[in-house]
C-alpha cells in the first residue's frame, strides 16, 4: 500500500485494512480522495457490502460517535462494521436506488429544494393583480405619497384628508365633537373647506357620511427637511385616522388622489404574498378543500369516461347510458353547438375548454358536476348512493386543479406567471422561463441570489437526464433511478465539499444519451472537492473513473476478493478479471436465435396517454421485443399503463383503467395469459425468501421430514416451517431476530437470544440431512446448496427423488445469476432487480406446462454485470422456447442489439417525446436513422 500522507497532512487515500462484511474475504485497498472510483464485479461479488456496509457504515458510525451523549441516546448505536481498519475515512452520504419519500405531500419541488426558493422568490417581487379589473394591487406608505407631491413646483399648496368612519352607535354630531376634542377643527365638504361647528349647524342632519371628509393638514410645498419631516407626520396621522386610506388634493382644482396602506382592490381585500401563503403545508397556503394533498375523494373520470375513445355522442359519459338517465347526454348534444362542444370527437381529443364545458355546465346545459349534486341532494335514495359509490375514488382537486394551494395564490405573478403555472411545466420549459426572465434593476438586486440557487438546481435536474419532470410531480411515483439521481442533483445543489459520496448505480434508466451528461455531473461532484464512490456496471461510466475497483472474481462464496485495483490501462491488461474480458471484447454478450419472419403480432392503436402522440404500435408475438428510448419518452406508459391492463381486461381480470387509447388487437388464443415483472418485493412475509417464493422449500421441509431422527420423533414437514407453530422457536416465530419498537427512535432488530439466530427448535435442530441441519442449509447461498444436493443425487441417484425436485427449481435460481443469494435471505433485503430475477425463476420453474403467457419486463438489467446478463438472455431464450412471448422495456445496447424486435420512442422526454422513432428488427434500425438509439447501437 502506498504511503497515506501528503506534504500537508491530508490523507491521499481512503485505506481499508482487512475488511470482512459479509463473503469480502479479508480485502485491503486503497480508494484516492478526491477522485471518481467505481466500485464494480458480479451481482454478489461483495461490491456493496465493500461501498455502503463496510466504507458507508464505517463512516456513519464515526459521525454519530461524534455527538454529545445527549444526541446519541436518541441515535441508537451502530454496529461497527468488520473490518481492521479505515484510515482516511471523509464524512459519508448514501445515495441509493430508493424512492425517496412516500409522503403524499412531498413533491420533485420540495425534495429539490427549488420550491422552497419559488416560494422565496415571489414572497420578495411577486406582484399581486385584481382578478377583476387585472390591475396590480399596491398598498402605498408615506414615501409613496411624498414621491407623488414632490412631482410639483415648489410653492405648491394643499391639504390632506381622511375618510370618517361613523360608529353604528354614535351620530354624525356626537363623533364630530369627539374629532374636534382630539384636536381636529375643519371637515372638507363638497369641494369646500368647512369647520366642524358651521358643518354640524347647516349639514349634519342631511349629509351624507361617505362625503364627508376629515381635514388632517393644510401644507406648502417646500424642499426643507423640516416641511418634509412635518408632512410625512401628516400622512401618518391621515392614514390612521381614514382607517388606512388618506387624499391629497392640491391647489387649485382640489382633485383628490387616493392613498391606502391597505393590501386592497376593486372592493377586494388580497392577502400580502409570505413564504407560508405558498407553502402547500401551511394552513394559510393550502387549498381548504384538499388541505395541500392535491386530490379528494371525489367522482373520479376514469370510473364516469373509462373509454376514453369514445365520443360524447357514442356514450363516452358511461352513467348516462341508461334509458332513464340518457337525458342528461340528449340534453347536452342538442345544445352543443351554441357553446362549441365537439359531441362526435373522441373524448381523449376534446380541448381542456371543452372538457370543462361537459364537466362543469353552462347556461345551455348541466354538466356532469352538476349530475352528481343532483344525486347527492336526495342521498335518501338507494339507487342515488350506489351509483355515488360506483363512481368515487380518488380525484383531482376541483378547487385547486391539483395544484395544492387556495386559489388566492393564482394572483401573484412574475412575468404573467403565477406559482401554480411554474410548478405544473417540465423542467427544461422552467429552465427557458428563468433564463428569459426580465426584471427591473431593483427586483434583480433583491433576488439575484434566489435565482441562482433555483437556476443551478434546474441545470442539475436535466444534466442527471430528468427534464421532464415537473415540480409537482409526486415523489412517492417516481423510479428508484429518478429517486437516486433527484438525491445526486440535491447534493450538488447543497455545494457540500470534503465529503464521500457513494451511489449505488446512478445509470440505471437511463438512455445511453444521458449516461454522458451523468459522468459530467459525477465529475462535478468530484471537482467540488468530494470523493465519489460509485457501485456501477455500466461500461461508460467505468471508462471515465479515475480510480477502478473489480471485486470478484465470480458471485456468493466464490467472490470476496480483490481481482483489480487500478486505473483503465491496467484494467485492460488484467486477465483474471470477468469484467476486463467483457469491456473489451474478450468476452460478448450474445444470444442464440435466428432472424425470422413474425405472423402475429399485438396492435396498440392510437396510443395518446400522457406524453404519447397518438402513435400505432405493432408488437410480435413468440418474439423479444425490446421497448426503449430516452428517459421520460412513454416507454412505461405504452407498456404499463396501456397494453398490460387492456389485455388484462379483454382476459376478464379486473384491473386498472388503461391510458388513453382506441383499441388493442390481441389473439387470446395466442396469449393466454399475461405477467408484469417488475421491480416490486417478493413475498409479504419478512419471513418469505427466495427458495420459498418458487417453492422449493416445500420439498426440503419434506425431506427434512423423510430422515429417520425426524421419524421417531414424529416430525412433519410443518415441524420445518418457520411460518408455523411446532418446529419454530416460539421467541421470534421463526424469524431470527426480535423487533424492539422504540418510542423516540426507528425500530431496533436483536438476533434472539433463544435460537441464536437460528429461527428453529434445538431438538428440530438436531435433525440432520448428510450433516447439516435445517438452519445451516438455510445459511448457504443457492450456488452452495445447489452443489450440496447434486453431491446426494450423485451418491444415490436412485433414491433422490426430493432432492431432484429441490435441485430443478434451484437450477432456474442459478440460471438467472441469483446463485449468490442466501437460501434463507429475507425477500425483504433484495434489491429491485434481485426481486425481478426471482419472479424470472418462478416462472421457468413450470417450462412448457404453462399457458402461453406475455411476459413484460420492466428494466430486468438492474444491478446486473455483463457475466449474468449472459445469463439472463439465456434466460429470455427459455421462455421464448417454452412458447412465450416476451416484452422488455430497456436501455442496454446489449440486451437491445440481442431483441428481435425494437419499438424505439421519442425524440425526447416528456412533451418532446410520445413518438414512434422505429419500429421492426434490430438489423434495420440504421436505415431510419431517427431518435438516439440507432446512434448507439451503430
Amino acid at each position: 500500500m502506498p504511503e497515506n500522507s501528503s506534504n500537508k497532512g491530508i490523507p491521499k487515500f481512503i485505506s481499508i485494512h482487512g475488511a470482512k462484511m459479509h463473503n469480502l474475504k479479508n480485502v485491503s485497498l486503497d480508494i484516492p480522495r478526491n477522485k471518481m472510483t467505481v466500485i464494480t464485479g458480479l451481482s454478489g461479488s461483495g461490491k456493496s457490502s465493500l461501498a455502503f456496509d463496510t466504507l458507508f457504515a464505517e463512516g456513519q458510525r464515526r459521525y454519530v460517535e461524534s455527538l454529545s451523549a445527549y444526541a446519541r441516546q436518541f441515535l441508537g448505536k451502530f454496529e461497527k462494521p468488520n473490518v481492521d481498519k479505515i484510515e482516511g475515512l471523509s464524512p459519508a452520504i448514501a445515495i441509493e436506488q430508493k424512492v425517496m419519500s412516500r409522503n403524499p405531500r412531498s413533491t420533485v419541488g420540495t425534495s429539490t429544494e427549488i420550491y422552497d426558493y419559488l416560494k422565496l422568490l415571489f414572497t420578495r417581487i411577486g406582484r399581486t393583480y385584481s382578478p377583476i379589473s387585472g390591475e396590480e394591487v399596491k398598498k402605498h406608505n408615506t414615501q409613496d405619497v411624498l414621491a407623488y407631491l414632490k412631482q410639483f413646483e415648489l410653492g405648491t399648496k394643499g391639504f390632506l384628508t381622511a375618510p370618517i368612519l361613523f360608529p353604528e352607535d354614535r351620530t354624525i354630531e356626537d363623533h364630530l365633537v369627539i374629532l374636534q376634542k382630539q384636536g381636529f377643527s375643519r371637515l372638507f365638504f363638497q369641494n369646500e373647506i368647512i369647520s366642524i361647528d358651521d358643518f354640524i349647524k347647516e349639514h349634519a342632519a342631511k349629509a351624507n357620511p361617505e362625503s364627508i371628509q376629515l381635514l388632517v393638514s393644510r401644507f406648502k410645498y417646500d424642499d426643507t427637511d423640516t416641511l418634509e419631516n412635518e408632512f410625512l407626520d401628516a400622512v401618518q396621522t391621515a392614514f390612521y385616522e381614514g382607517n388606512g386610506a388618506c387624499n391629497l388634493c392640491i391647489y387649485p382644482d382640489f382633485e383628490p388622489v387616493s392613498f391606502n396602506n391597505r393590501f386592497e382592490l376593486d372592493g377586494v381585500a388580497f392577502t400580502e404574498p409570505s413564504l407560508n401563503f405558498f407553502t402547500f403545508n401551511s394552513p394559510l397556503g393550502a387549498c381548504p378543500k384538499c388541505e395541500g394533498f392535491g386530490q379528494i375523494i371525489g367522482i373520479d373520470e376514469n370510473l364516469v369516461i373509462p373509454d376514453q375513445s369514445l365520443s360524447i355522442y357514442q356514450g363516452a359519459v358511461i352513467c348516462w347510458n341508461g334509458e332513464k338517465l340518457s337525458k342528461w347526454r340528449k340534453n347536452i348534444c342538442l345544445k352543443a353547438d351554441e357553446v362549441g362542444l365537439s359531441i362526435h370527437k373522441p373524448y381523449h381529443q376534446l380541448s381542456t375548454e371543452e372538457k370543462d364545458l361537459l364537466w362543469n355546465g353552462c347556461k345551455a346545459f348541466k354538466g356532469i358536476h352538476q349530475f352528481f349534486e343532483a344525486l347527492e341532494a336526495k342521498m335518501y335514495k338507494v339507487q342515488n348512493r350506489v351509483m355515488l359509490a360506483r363512481y368515487r375514488g380518488k380525484t383531482t382537486c376541483h378547487t385547486c386543479k391539483g395544484k395544492r394551494l387556495r386559489p388566492e395564490t393564482y394572483y401573484v405573478k412574475i412575468n404573467g406567471k403565477s406559482i401554480n403555472d411554474l410548478v405544473d411545466i417540465p423542467i427544461d420549459q422552467l429552465k427557458i422561463f428563468f433564463d428569459n426572465l426580465e426584471l427591473n434593476e431593483y427586483d434583480q438586486s433583491v433576488v439575484k441570489r434566489i435565482l441562482l440557487e433555483i437556476n443551478n438546481r434546474i441545470s442539475y435536474l436535466i444534466d442527471v437526464g430528468l427534464p421532464y419532470l415537473t415540480l409537482n410531480r409526486l415523489s412517492s411515483s417516481l423510479s428508484g433511478g429518478e429517486s437516486q439521481r433527484i438525491n445526486l442533483s440535491t447534493s450538488l445543489g447543497s455545494s457540500l465539499v470534503g465529503s464521500m459520496y457513494i451511489l449505488d448505480e446512478p445509470s440505471i434508466g437511463l438512455h445511453p444519451r444521458d449516461t454522458q451528461n451523468l459522468i459530467r455531473v459525477l465529475n462535478n461532484l468530484k471537482d467540488l472537492g468530494n470523493t465519489v464512490i460509485i457501485v456501477e456496471h455500466e461500461d461508460e461510466v467505468i471508462k471515465a473513473a479515475d480510480h477502478i475497483v473489480d471485486i470478484g472474481p465470480q458471485a456468493g462464496y466464490l467472490g470476496g476478493e480483490l481481482v483489480f485495483e487500478g486505473d483503465l490501462k491496467a484494467l485492460k491488461a488484467c486477465k483474471n478479471s470477468l469484467t476486463a474480458d467483457y469491456m473489451f471484447d474478450k468476452k460478448k454478450i450474445t444470444r442464440d436465435f435466428q432472424p425470422k419472419k413474425h405472423k402475429h403480432f399485438i396492435k396498440i392503436n392510437k396510443a395518446a396517454a400522457n406524453n404519447l402522440k397518438n402513435i400505432d404500435v405493432e408488437i410480435p408475438l413468440n418474439a423479444f421485443t425490446v421497448v426503449t428510448g430516452v428517459s421520460g419518452s412513454g416507454k412505461s406508459t405504452l407498456i404499463g399503463d396501456i397494453l398490460y391492463p387492456a389485455i388484462k381486461r379483454q382476459m376478464g381480470i379486473f384491473t386498472d383503467i388503461p391510458g388513453t387509447h382506441e383499441s388493442v388487437e390481441c389473439d387470446l388464443k395466442k396469449v393466454q395469459a399475461v405477467s408484469f415483472i417488475d421491480q416490486n418485493p417478493i413475498g409479504k412475509s419478512s419471513r418469505s425468501n427466495p427458495v420459498s417464493y418458487i417453492k422449493a422449500y416445500d420439498d426440503i421441509r419434506t425431506l427434512f421430514s423423510q430422515q429417520k431422527l425426524a421419524k421417531i420423533y414424529g416430525y412433519k414437514p410443518s415441524h420445518f416451517s418457520f411460518n408455523v407453530q411446532g418446529g419454530r422457536c416460539d421467541n421470534c416465530e421463526g424469524e431470527g431476530v426480535i423487533h424492539i419498537e422504540m418510542q423516540f427512535m426507528s425500530d431496533i432488530h436483536v438476533t434472539c437470544e433463544e435460537c441464536n439466530g437460528q429461527r428453529f427448535k434445538e431438538e428440530v435442530l438436531e435433525v440432520e440431512y448428510n450433516g447439516v441441519n435445517i438452519a445451516q442449509l438455510l445459511d448457504m447461498t443457492i450456488d452452495e446448496a445447489y452443489q450440496f444436493f447434486q453431491k446426494a443425487i450423485e451418491e444415490d441417484p436412485k433414491n433422490s427423488r426430493y432432492e431432484k425436485k429441490i435441485n430443478d427449481k434451484l437450477q432456474c435460481l442459478v440460471d438467472v445469476g441469483m446463485g449468490y443469494v442466501k437460501m434463507g435471505q429475507s425477500s425483504s433485503t433484495l434489491s429491485g432487480g434481485e426481486a425481478q430475477r426471482v419472479k424470472l425463476a418462478s416462472f421457468l420453474i413450470k417450462g412448457d406446462k404453462a399457458e402461453p403467457t406475455l411476459f413484460i419486463f420492466d428494466e430486468p438489467t438492474t444491478g446486473l454485470h455483463f457475466h449474468d446478463i449472459n445469463k439472463l438472455l439465456n434466460a429470455f431464450n427459455a421462455l421464448l422456447k417454452n412458447g412465450h412471448h416476451l416484452i422488455v422495456i430497456e436501455h442496454n445496447t446489449d440486451v437491445i442489439k440481442n431483441a428481435d424486435w425494437i419499438v424505439d420512442i421519442g425524440p425526447e422526454g416528456g412533451e418532446k417525446g410520445g413518438e414512434l422513432m422505429y419500429q421492426g428488427p434490430v438489423s434495420e434500425i440504421g436505415k431510419v436513422k431517427k431518435g438516439y438509439t440507432y446512434q448507439y447501437l451503430e
